[in-house]
């Protein structure tokens, strides 16, 4: 009886400790912005935790550089998460070439598979990545430069572009096109093509310092002859004292002295739209992008299923003062 017994709770004890074995193992994806406290990446981060909950063994994990695009904090950010044992990543590159060298050819030689979101590498670095989910870059910088000639009058027209970091792949295309609308050809400066110049300080760059976006925005307003203010991704507007620093300027952007063109569409830039603060915003859907992302992801990490596409371009929204109220995209 003894023995019998003894076995029984031999049996137990072996079962128990086989029972992780056949556990459901969960699987994390991080998503990685180009900063963290950002409402954009932040969207993006609810659209891969969206997905995860059609799932039961997905987990979405959301890091990035605290307070500005950091190439090497975003780098050393990934590093880390490849150390502790990721699944995968969802990326917004800031600087592709600095990315690769320093920890993507790590993820690669690993086997931890990578989409690029909002900003994707490189051409010539696209090995290191599955697929890019996010905006037409290029189109986006069209659209934004098509929105400029609205304001176009006879003779010289200026413009000053705002950017955030020189070397951001989807920054510099996004350039590319508003220079490519203006000068209806592909140019390095408009230097007077169909009357359109760079003020001689721009393009700026924030580094998505707000504070310093601000401040360059408040620089142009204070002008005499402001030129059209166009900025490629939110910048200024993202920044809490936005609303504040801006309004002693409303009554020029309100008779046309003055123009803000700007990429984006989050909730309080929307909010500065409403106020008359801003001239344009044109949106893009960074809960998609997660959302899409993730699920790319999943299908690889469980079933081995490689993307169908290269790219999985998402669109854009023009958003006005008139239709502010119904210009809340998720």
């Amino acid at each position: 009886m003894y023995y019998q017994y003894l076995i029984k709770v031999l049996l137990l004890i072996g079962v128990f400790n086989l029972s992780p074995l056949f556990a459901a193992t969960t699987l994390d994806i991080a998503v990685i912005g180009k900063t963290k406290n950002d409402s954009f990446y932040i969207q993006s981060y609810e659209g891969c935790q969206q997905f995860a909950k059609s799932v039961d063994d997905l987990n979405c994990l959301y890091d990035g550089p605290k307070d500005f695009q950091d190439i090497r904090s975003q780098a050393l950010i990934i590093e880390n998460y490849l150390k502790k044992g990721v699944d995968a990543f969802l990326i917004s590159t800031t600087n592709s070439k600095f990315l690769v060298n320093r920890v993507l050819k790590q993820a690669k030689d690993a086997g931890v598979p990578v989409i690029t979101f909002d900003s994707d590498l490189l051409l010539e670095d696209k090995v290191f990545r599955l697929a890019y989910v996010g905006t037409n870059n290029f189109h986006y910088g069209v659209a934004l430069g098509n929105q400029a000639t609205v304001y176009k009058h006879p003779g010289v027209n200026e413009i000053c572009i705002q950017s955030g970091h020189n070397n951001t792949p989807n920054l510099n295309e996004r350039i590319r096109g508003v220079r490519y609308a203006l000068a209806g050809t592909h140019v390095n400066r408009l230097k007077g093509e169909n009357g359109w110049f760079e003020h001689s300080r721009c393009p700026f760059y924030t580094l998505g310092k707000r504070g310093q976006a601000v401040r360059q925005l408040e620089h142009i307003l204070s002008l005499d002859e402001s030129p059209i203010f166009l900025a490629v991704a939110g910048f200024a507007q993202f920044s809490a004292n936005y609303i504040e620093k801006i309004t002693p300027f409303k009554s020029k952007l309100l008779k046309g002295d003055a123009v803000i063109i700007s990429a984006d569409a989050e909730d309080i830039q929307l909010n500065a739209l409403r106020k008359n603060l801003s001239t344009i915003n044109i949106g893009q859907k960074p809960f998609a992008m997660g959302q899409v992302g993730a699920e790319l992801l999943y299908r690889y990490l469980k079933q081995g299923q490689l993307p169908e596409k290269d790219i999985y371009y998402q669109d854009f929204y023009y958003c006005t003062p008139e239709n502010v109220d119904e210009c809340v995209v998720k």
